[in-house]
């Protein structure tokens, strides 16, 4: 477990201070994570790389010449916010554009995309791209679906030396494209990760049994198996992957291949080698020929044991790229490279004129105040709840939701309190809790929830008292936003399952003239109502979606603290009827 820490909340924090501290050659901190010490060579395509604390060396130990130009780095299991990953972006950037790059995982895909967005909004031509390797989590006819576990390596690098050569940020996003369509991935683990400050792993697996197909965010695999001996796993890893060869190879015998074995956290490295002598000869024994093999710790996941294995499948494109230098913190390859440029300066991600707050009537002032009072209410009920939260979430996925709702709620209530001592109305009193939220919680949820806060917020405005109608009216841009931004309908047991009906319940009564303390009141109650439902569904979104079964009997925990919240808000508006 992880024993060495102060606050937990604060320790992915002071994990990448530390890191940039003891790694001055290479890296230098910008907001949001970290970027080459000397900066992008100008005209170069930056390659900025990123995801949740607890893989290191992922993410910010691959930031270095041959490698990325930047990482943006979320909290402990969470993707960054688009507003962090915009920052390392900007700091990267050399010119030329920038190719934003992450595993397949809801939260990340949300934030970077927002993060391209607003990039390209203020002249940075940015792409994006997710790495699909992990072939447990997906069958071969959905890899569009699949996660990115230790295959995000070979696929960076490729990009990244792509970008050395001096490619234009389309051709870099076509060569990601084709190392991703040839690298697969397949893991197995003996225990389950800890996160700082927990007393108990994320899951657990039986004594003399092993997990198979795992994730590297503390989820639990696809199934259990006998412990093994080490050929016994290096047989079960190599058999895996060489069913489900990349079209275009045409079958292991006389192909070349990047093999990486890949130790997730407690795995030593003498253990690695064990094994890796038996994958080596397997591999031999089916014709394949190996290219600069990787064996240690490269994609981790806190102290979980267990290994990967990954496979690029490679072509002569492909391998000039995987065997060309690299020199980063935890990555190096080749002969040394030259000093690059001097750093530029760095760049803040926000402005400072954004602390000032638009004009605002009186009235919208006063129900600001109630806004932040629902907001207090909010954060309080997601304290009280955090611990039950994480364990319905760690059923199936990956048990951070409490964690993360702790964090964005507390960042949304203390922005929204300073916008209102600031003279904001109701409206910029949401939109900067918005921001705060999405920016601290990262991954899925911080998306949602900023989304829904600033979707409310904007119906509010600052001119007005908001009536009944308004705010319902919020609500259900709330619910589409949603929907839009994360893809899930009703039945995909999210939070789209709860917030469907409480919207449509609270239009339906505001429309018939009930006062909004009452049609809150009644639309909360469908909203728990919703909430116990979704023990009954299978998941078809998200992380718990590979283990769908184990999740049958529990309720969705986004949509269990989205009944919550309703409930506390309903409170405060009887209180300020």
């Amino acid at each position: 477990m992880t024993r060495l820490f102060n606050d937990p909340a604060a320790f992915a924090d002071e994990a990448l201070e530390g890191f940039a501290a003891a790694h001055r050659r290479w890296v230098r901190p910008v907001t949001g994570g970290v970027v080459r010490a000397g900066g992008t060579p100008e005209g170069q395509v930056a390659v900025v790389i990123g995801g949740g604390s607890g893989h290191y060396p992922a993410f910010s130990g691959l930031v270095g010449r041959g490698l990325a130009h930047g990482a943006a780095v979320g909290n402990v299991f969470a993707s960054p916010s688009a507003q962090q990953i915009r920052s390392v972006a900007r700091a990267a950037h050399g010119g030329a554009g920038v190719l934003l790059m992450y595993g397949n995982y809801a939260g990340d895909v949300l934030h970077f995309g927002q993060a391209a967005e607003r990039l390209t909004g203020e002249g940075v031509r940015a792409r994006t791209f997710a790495v699909t390797d992990d072939i447990s989590s997906a069958g071969p006819e959905e890899t569009a679906k699949r996660r990115g576990i230790a295959g995000d390596l070979p696929v960076f690098k490729a990009a990244a030396a792509a970008a050395e050569q001096g490619l234009p940020l389309d051709e870099v996003l076509a060569v990601a494209e084709h190392a991703n369509a040839r690298t697969r991935s397949f893991g197995i683990a003996f225990s389950g990760c800890t996160l700082p400050g927990a007393d108990h792993p994320l899951f657990t697996v039986p004594e003399a049994r092993m997990a198979v197909g795992l994730g590297i965010h503390g989820e639990p695999g696809i199934g259990e198996e006998s412990l093994p001996t080490a050929d016994e796993a290096a047989r079960l890893l190599v058999t895996s992957l060489l069913k489900e060869v990349p079209d275009g190879v045409g079958g292991p015998a006389g192909a070349r291949a990047a093999v990486i074995l890949n130790g997730l956290g407690s795995v030593k490295y003498e253990e690695l080698f064990v094994v890796y002598r038996k994958v080596a000869e397997l591999l031999g024994d089916a014709g394949v020929e190996i290219v600069d093999p990787e064996v240690g710790e490269l994609v981790t996941s806190f102290d979980m044991a267990g290994i990967s294995l990954t496979l690029t499948w490679l072509d002569d494109g492909l391998s000039a790229l995987w065997r060309a230098p690299a020199d980063t913190p935890a990555f190096r390859k080749g002969a040394p490279a030259a000093p690059e440029h001097a750093a530029a300066a760095a760049v803040t991600a926000e402005e400072s004129d954004e602390q000032s707050v638009p004009e605002a009537s009186g009235a919208s002032r006063r129900a600001a105040a109630v806004v932040l009072a629902a907001l207090d209410a909010l954060a309080a009920t997601v304290d009280e709840h955090a611990e039950e939260l994480g364990r319905i979430d760690a059923v199936a996925g990956d048990g951070d939701h409490g964690i993360g709702m702790q964090r964005g709620s507390t960042a949304a209530r203390l922005a929204a309190a300073d916008a209102h001592a600031r003279g904001a109305g109701a409206g910029t009193v949401l939109v900067r809790a918005a921001d705060a939220w999405s920016d601290r919680a990262g991954g899925t949820s911080g998306a949602l929830w900023g989304s829904m806060l600033r979707a409310i917020g904007g119906a509010l405005g600052d001119d007005e008292k908001p009536t009944a109608a308004r705010v319902a009216d919020g609500v259900t841009e709330a619910s589409a936003a949603v929907r839009r931004l994360g893809g899930a309908e009703v039945g995909d047991k999210t939070m789209v399952d709860v917030l469907v009906p409480f919207a449509d319940t609270l239009a339906a009564a505001t429309a018939d003239g009930v006062p909004l303390a009452a049609a809150w009141d009644r639309a909360a109650d469908v909203a728990e109502t919703a909430a116990s439902a979704t023990a009954d569904l299978l998941p078809r979104k998200g992380r718990a979606r590979p283990h769908a079964e184990k999740s049958l009997g529990t309720p969705d925990a986004g949509a269990h603290s989205l009944a919550l919240i309703t409930r506390a808000v309903r409170g405060v508006l009887i209180d300020h009827h």
